[in-house]
């Protein structure tokens, strides 16, 4: 047994949430009341038994509902860009939603509805004593629209409007989506540019700056009434996972990663939700080395049929009401006469579950910069007989989101020295815990085995928290 599964594990609020109105069926079943008891235990309980039993879906809001929450959500929104607009020393807040190209933030600073105008745009402005205004600028009036932004009933032109604004406000600085590192800092397209210049006057287009801080701190930021909300969509991908990694969807030696590939598809299909990444299966069997790729082994052909004794690592990431999820799971597919993953495989799944510990609960804490945060988790891990790697990141709005990251020296975006990674934690902040094991097992003659692990939490003072209960054990398929 492994020094690394008696560690203490994550507890689960699960039990403490409150209620949230889109309703969920219950989920507890006599084998899940047992797992719970058993995760809950801590040092000296014995290591979780094999994963099989699939929890229900939770029941998900409609389109319809999933808009009016949303919209729920953007008085609390705007009360805090003010505050963001200063620190970054941004006077104007302009977003232009083209159409058939979206803003990607249009949909969290207006309420969530289709936007068919040429280009909608609105404004955001820092007007000193009489604090923040806000102004739509859009081609077909809407109602909701009207809720939040000053916008006339009957529009009237961004020629005519945007110089109305700059002429009343004089702005230091306009704040544009251009420049970042992300594709959502630098969403302004060259021609919304070139209109925005030629609009407002070669002494407005001077004061043009990049908008990327003030997005990455937005987007960072989260808010209290989403989190019940995020938890169920993280529910949703777990379900999905499970099913996905079971004999309800494989038949080894006669399924293919194509075919657990599209019924991932069409099942996140109906539940309304999309795929912001194509599922990704790797596939580790005894005896053959993995092609890799910027580290990691590429991901199985759609071809490859799953067979006996190998482990299945699913990547699957949904997009629903505004979240992205990003979740990494394992599976073993029982060869004859086994009950269970061999005790190598085991290990290996404690180890990445010990690597998280380090990082999310003794390591991690508000205010620490992200070179701090991954230091002392990877120095905790030195030594424990396999070799920790850590690349976690920001997740919420987008699955790849803005924020602080963790992990340094493994991939080519996350080399870099410690000390240089001063960005800080943020308290409530999301993040994807995306990290691995890489582990010799005996049982295969000592061939190395990357176990991947990725889960949604939230920063906390006492560390990251899951949204929904880690895996302590393989999923097993029969």
């Amino acid at each position: 047994m492994s020094d690394f599964v008696s560690l203490p594990p994550l507890v689960s609020d699960r039990a403490q949430r409150r209620p949230l109105s889109c309703r969920r069926r219950s989920r507890v079943t006599a084998p899940a009341a047992l797992a719970v008891v058993l995760l809950a235990g801590g040092c000296g309980v014995a290591p979780p038994a094999p994963s099989t039993a699939v929890p229900q879906m939770p029941t998900l809001p409609s389109w319809s509902e999933q808009m009016r929450v949303r919209e729920s959500w953007l008085p609390t929104r705007h009360a805090l860009m003010l505050d963001m607009m200063r620190r970054h020393d941004i006077d104007m807040w302009i977003i232009v939603n083209e159409e058939f190209h979206n803003d990607p933030i249009t949909q969290y600073i207006a309420p969530p509805r289709p936007y068919s105008g040429n280009r909608d745009i609105f404004v955001f402005v820092d007007a000193g004593q009489d604090g923040l205004k806000k102004y739509a600028i859009t081609g077909f009036p809407q109602e909701q629209v009207r809720r939040h932004f000053e916008s006339p009933r009957d529009p009237v032109p961004a020629t005519t409007r945007l110089p109305e604004l700059y002429a009343r406000y004089t702005p230091s600085r306009i704040g544009l989506h251009m420049g970042g590192r992300k594709g959502v800092q630098r969403s302004l397209t060259h021609d919304s540019y070139l209109f925005l210049e030629q609009t407002l006057g070669p002494e407005a287009a001077s004061r043009f700056v990049s908008a990327a801080d003030l997005l990455e701190e937005f987007f960072e930021t989260r808010i209290p009434e989403e989190l019940e909300y995020y938890r169920v969509h993280v529910e949703a991908t777990d379900v999905l996972a499970r099913r996905a990694l079971s004999n309800e969807v494989i038949t080894p030696g006669r399924t293919t990663v194509g075919e657990v590939r599209n019924w991932l598809y069409d099942e996140i299909g109906k539940i309304g939700a999309g795929a912001w990444f194509q599922p990704n299966f790797r596939i580790y069997e005894r005896g053959v080395e993995p092609e890799l790729s910027r580290g990691f082994p590429i991901p199985a052909d759609e071809s490859k049929v799953i067979e006996r004794g190998q482990v299945v690592h699913l990547d699957l990431g949904i997009t629903r009401m505004g979240f992205d999820t990003d979740w990494q799971k394992n599976a073993y597919v029982l060869r004859e006469g086994e009950t269970d993953a061999p005790e190598g495989l085991k290990r290996a799944l404690a180890n990445a579950n010990a690597l998280q510990d380090a990082l999310m609960l003794r390591a991690a804490r508000p205010g620490r910069t992200a070179g701090e945060v991954t230091a002392q988790a990877m120095e905790e891990m030195s030594g424990k007989g396999f070799e920790p790697r850590i690349y976690s990141h920001p997740i919420g709005a987008q699955g790849h989101g803005l924020g602080t990251s963790l992990g340094y020296g493994f991939r080519a975006d996350s080399k870099g020295d410690p000390a240089t990674m001063t960005k800080r934690l943020r308290h409530g902040s999301y993040i994807s815990i995306e990290l691995c094991s890489v582990t010799a097992i005996p049982e295969w003659d000592g061939q190395p085995v990357i176990i991947g692990l990725e889960d949604p939490a939230h920063l906390t003072d006492e560390g990251y928290q899951f949204f929904v209960p880690r895996q302590e054990a393989f999923y097993l398929i029969r």
